[in-house]
C-alpha cells in the first residue's frame, strides 16, 4: 500500500512516502514554525516526484489528527482532505501522541513501553503511555492534564518522548521532540490494513481540549 502522510502538529513539519512493496520509505522533515501552509503541499510533490509517483498512484493518505497545535493540525486536515477528494482515496488519521510512541521504540528496540508528553500550551500537557504492541490502544487515554498532575513512570521503566517535558524539567533525547510523518505513514499501512482508513469528509483533528477560547483556570 502506498501512502502519503503528513504531519503539522508542532513548529516541525514533515511529510512521507511509504510503501513496503515497493521499498519506498522516504521523507523530508523541518522545523518551520508558520511554514506549514507553505511547505507541505511543494514537500509531498518533491516526494512524488523522486519516486515517479503521481497521486492517483496512492492507496491512502494520512495525517497526524492531534492532539497537538489547533492551526497546524487544521492545516494537515485540510490538505489531506482536498488531496484524498481530488484523487479519490480514503484517509487514514493517526494520533501524534502515538506517531512520537512510535518514533520512540524506533530506536530502542528493547524497550516495552513509552509514556508521551506534548505541550498543550495554556499551562498544560497532552499525555498517553503506549505500550510497543498496542499502540493503537493506548493504556491511559490521551487527555490533557496540568504538569503537576502528571504520574511520571520511573525512567527505568519507559521510554520519554515529545516536546512537554521540558515543562516537567526533565530532559530527553532531542531526537525524541518531535513527531514524524514517517511514524504517521508506518501506523497508517496497519491501520490501514485493518481496515481503519475513513472517507476524506470524516479525516478531523482531534484536538482532545475542546474549548481553545479560554484558559483553563476560567473553565473551572
Amino acid at each position: 500500500m502506498t501512502i502519503l502522510a503528513f504531519d503539522a502538529s508542532t513548529e516541525a513539519l514533515s511529510v512521507a512516502l511509504y510503501d513496503r512493496q515497493r521499498a519506498i520509505d522516504d521523507a523530508c522533515f523541518e522545523i518551520a514554525p508558520r511554514e506549514h501552509a507553505n511547505k507541505l503541499l511543494p514537500l509531498a510533490q518533491t516526494l512524488l516526484d523522486r519516486h515517479g509517483l503521481w497521486l492517483t498512484d496512492l492507496q491512502a493518505l494520512a495525517f497526524a489528527r492531534g492532539p497537538g497545535a489547533f492551526t497546524g493540525l487544521r492545516i494537515a486536515a485540510g490538505l489531506v482532505q482536498g488531496l484524498a477528494i481530488g484523487a479519490s482515496r480514503p484517509v487514514v488519521p493517526v494520533s501524534t501522541l502515538a506517531a512520537l510512541a512510535a518514533r520512540a521504540f524506533a530506536g530502542q528496540p528493547d524497550a516495552a513501553r513509552a509514556q508521551i508528553v506534548q505541550d498543550a500550551r495554556m499551562g498544560e500537557i497532552y499525555t498517553a503511555t503506549f505500550a510497543r504492541d498496542a499502540l493503537d490502544a493506548p493504556e491511559t487515554p490521551e487527555r490533557v492534564i496540568a504538569p503537576q498532575d502528571l504520574a511520571v513512570e520511573p525512567a527505568g521503566d519507559v521510554i520519554r518522548a515529545g516536546n512537554g517535558w521540558a515543562l516537567l524539567d526533565i530532559t530527553i533525547d532531542s531526537e525524541l521532540i518531535y513527531p514524524h510523518a514517517r511514524n504517521v505513514a508506518h501506523l497508517a499501512a496497519a491501520a490501514a490494513a485493518r481496515g481503519e482508513a475513513v472517507s476524506p469528509d470524516q479525516a478531523v483533528p482531534v484536538y482532545v481540549r475542546d474549548d481553545v477560547a479560554r484558559k483553563p483556570a476560567a473553565m473551572r
